[in-house]
């Protein structure tokens, strides 16, 4: 018997590029998962949530955790909305929340939005706090897509994710494999940001730029690229190596953008290995994705041995709030939703809190 869930999946990058909702259907049949997106949105956050958000690592105690009740007030009130003004029944709501500190070397992963406050205000059951069970388990935490990318994107070779930070998912001899690759749009969209700009549209300005090979060693020289997997990067980590070479630089807006989307593109070379012979299947999703000259150099760095696509808008937006609400579905029925071949954990782990409204 075909088996089917309802489900709304929230994410938040680090980005802040606001709340993507994403109302999904996914159907078990013949022991496969079958996915269909229904109905999404984004909600832009307003200056004061970004600021609140982008100054969170700074705040008191009481205010983290004024903060962290509020955001799962906002996302619930969003998500009740959403509900009645496309007239659905979701059988629950499965939310990433918007991380704050992610330092798996000192056992910290926080991303705020409280499920309690999120399920109140949704009327709705909530899944949550997928990294914790993970990270106690001796694991980054992260990244967490890799079993949706296996499980519904398994005809590509390649899954990477041009989000706040950019990560890739594979498959090798068998065992899924995944890490983050650098920065990405938290980069972009700072650089952008500094001229007025929500981000640069298509890539433009980053195509009139030109090369800046000092600033180019500076990111690339980190220790993080030469490290070998299981790793993940967070906006401390960010803050303290990759924005702080690019304030270091006097180049102009235009050639460090042109400079970090070669970066982007150079690392994310690095990381791919040829698993098989023939052409190899790449697929983009991720705000990056619409960045015309960040996707023409990532084809340029890869070469003929790679074929990249990318999708319709819909997965290239939503992919990852889909695959967080795949994993409440994993989590609802007991099933493991994060993988050590990934993480690093001591075994593969069901994590995920429920709120039962």
């Amino acid at each position: 018997m075909d088996t089917s869930y309802h489900v709304i999946g929230l994410m938040s990058g680090t980005s802040l590029d606001g709340l993507d909702i994403a109302y999904c259907r996914f159907t078990y049949k013949s022991q496969n998962w079958i996915y269909e997106i229904l109905n999404t949105t984004t909600l832009p956050y307003t200056d004061e949530l970004i600021d609140s958000l982008r100054g969170a690592e700074t705040a008191t105690a009481l205010e983290l955790v004024e903060l962290d009740h509020a955001f799962g007030r906002f996302m619930g009130q969003q998500v009740h909305e959403f509900v009645q003004q496309h007239e659905i029944h979701p059988d629950f709501v499965a939310s990433h929340g918007h991380t704050i500190f992610h330092q798996p070397g000192k056992h910290i992963s926080l991303q705020l939005g409280h499920g309690a406050y999120l399920a109140a205000h949704a009327q709705l059951p909530v899944v949550c706090d997928f990294r914790t069970l993970d990270i106690a388990l001796g694991g980054q935490g992260a990244p967490l897509v890799p079993i949706g990318d296996e499980l519904l994107f398994g005809n590509y070779d390649y899954c990477v994710n041009l989000g706040g930070i950019a990560n890739v998912s594979y498959a090798q001899r068998n065992t899924r494999r995944a890490f983050d690759t650098s920065a990405c749009n938290m980069l972009l969209n700072t650089l952008a940001n500094s001229l007025g700009m929500p981000y640069d549209n298509n890539g433009d300005l980053a195509r009139s730029g030109s090369l800046q090979h000092n600033l180019l060693e500076a990111l690339n020289s980190p220790s993080h690229f030469s490290t070998p997997p299981p790793k993940s990067l967070g906006k401390e980590w960010v803050l303290q190596y990759s924005l702080k070479s690019i304030e270091e630089s006097q180049a102009s807006v235009a050639d460090k953008l042109h400079t970090v989307c070669h970066h982007i593109a150079q690392q994310l070379r690095q990381a791919l290995p040829l698993l098989h012979e023939g052409r190899h299947r790449v697929l983009l999703t991720g705000g990056g994705a619409f960045n015309a000259y960040l996707v023409e150099q990532i084809k340029q760095q890869l070469g003929a041995q790679y074929e990249v696509e990318v999708p319709a808008p819909e997965v290239v937006s939503f992919k990852e709030a889909l695959i967080f609400a795949f994993l409440g579905v994993l989590r609802w029925r007991g099933e493991h939703n994060c993988l050590s071949s990934v993480t690093g954990a001591s075994r593969n782990n069901t994590g995920g809190a429920i709120y039962l409204c």
